[in-house]
């Protein structure tokens, strides 16, 4: 197979809409203090110190301008028994984009992007509980469809951290600082019922931007707003939810970068350099996944900045904090093929066994 090297993005700035210093203000209420009650723009208004009505108009204006990707609840994938895990594929590296449509056609991928790596095709992709095939199944139909020299499967042993919330106001030295240390998250399935099955079906997916978001949901399943609001807060508690919130179109957020850093540690130092990696601002996610002969890195994080450099400062503050790396290498994305939240509870899945493996 050729060798290529992939264009990274790393200009300054990259495909950035110009915002000003309230859109910023915004985003960083609607990623990360998006409350769930029955008028959320209103609090977030009053946080603001402005009109609701002017929080509707600008969230509908930055989805229009495909700065706001959607406003959507994000449900737990591993809570609600799904089986899910990062996958690294080796495939033609001169013609990517015919394997990348064949595996960006599984409902269970969410997630697939093109690096800088002798495995170039890195995607997430899960399977709904009662699957039939489950992963290590579909994952040898999606290596037979495609034709992928190797696939490697990283599952996670250990999450640190998962938390797509871009600090829009925070320059690099924000990104780039060090807080307390984080414990692992546990990730087991928990229990849950037909009410919550309907309330996902009837939530997930884009949530309408007008004063009642949840108004139309509560009608479909014949509940009060308040009803459905108080059991999205239980569901919150269960481990079910993680959070409502508005997901961003990165590069033209300005966040034009971003690398995923893989780390080799010494093995009796993983739960504590996990946890310090986990704590940076500027880190998204963090995980320990296992190991095999061309593949030594224990950790993963995700850094994204404004540009290359940043990224770059963000992993170089982390490795100076930790301070027990073996080894390091940063994969950037060149080519975003799929970014998705993944839709529960739907006939796709099935559909998509029955079609390609006739089960």
């Amino acid at each position: 197979m050729a060798a290529v090297t992939p264009k990274i993005r790393s200009r300054k700035d990259g495909a950035a809409v110009p915002l000003d210093d309230f859109d910023k203000r915004l985003l960083n209420q609607m990623q990360g203090s998006f409350p769930i009650v029955p008028r959320p723009y209103a609090e977030v208004a009053t946080a603001l110190g402005v009109a609701e009505d002017v929080v509707l108009r600008r969230v509908a204006e930055l989805i229009e301008q495909r700065i706001i990707r959607q406003v959507t609840p994000i449900f737990d994938t591993r809570a609600l028994g799904y089986k899910s895990m990062l996958v690294a594929a080796k495939v033609d590296a001169e013609h990517p984009w015919r394997p990348a449509k064949i595996i960006n056609e599984h409902p269970g991928v969410s997630h697939n992007y093109l690096r800088n790596h002798e495995f170039n095709m890195w995607f997430t992709v899960a399977v709904e509980p009662d699957s039939e095939l489950g992963l290590d199944g579909t994952l040898d139909v999606l290596q037979a469809l495609t034709g992928a020299e190797s696939v490697r499967q990283l599952p996670t042993l250990k999450l640190f951290k998962i938390r797509m919330d871009l600090d829009m106001s925070g320059d690099t030295a924000a990104l780039a600082k060090a807080a307390e240390a984080v414990a692992p998250a546990e990730t087991e399935p928990q229990p849950y019922d037909e009410t919550d099955r309907a309330v996902i079906r009837a939530t997930q997916g884009d949530l309408p931007v007008v004063s009642e978001p949840y108004a139309d949901a509560a009608r479909e399943l014949g509940m009060p707003v308040a009803q459905l609001v108080e059991h999205l807060e239980g569901m919150v508690e269960r481990r079910l939810l993680r959070r409502v919130a508005a997901i961003l179109f990165h590069r033209r957020a300005g966040f034009s970068a971003n690398g995923m850093g893989v780390w080799k540690v010494p093995e009796d130092r993983i739960l504590e350099a996990g946890g310090r990696m986990a704590a940076f601002r500027g880190i998204s996610h963090c995980y320990e996944r296992p190991t095999y002969g061309d593949w030594p890195y224990q950790l993963f994080t995700m850094a994204h900045g404004r540009s290359k450099e940043e990224c770059d400062a963000i992993l170089d503050a982390v490795q100076e904090e930790v301070g027990c790396i073996e080894d390091r290498a940063t994969l950037y994305s060149s080519t975003e093929f799929k970014k998705v939240r993944l839709l529960y509870f739907t006939d796709s899945f099935k559909r998509w066994e029955r079609e390609h493996a006739g089960v």
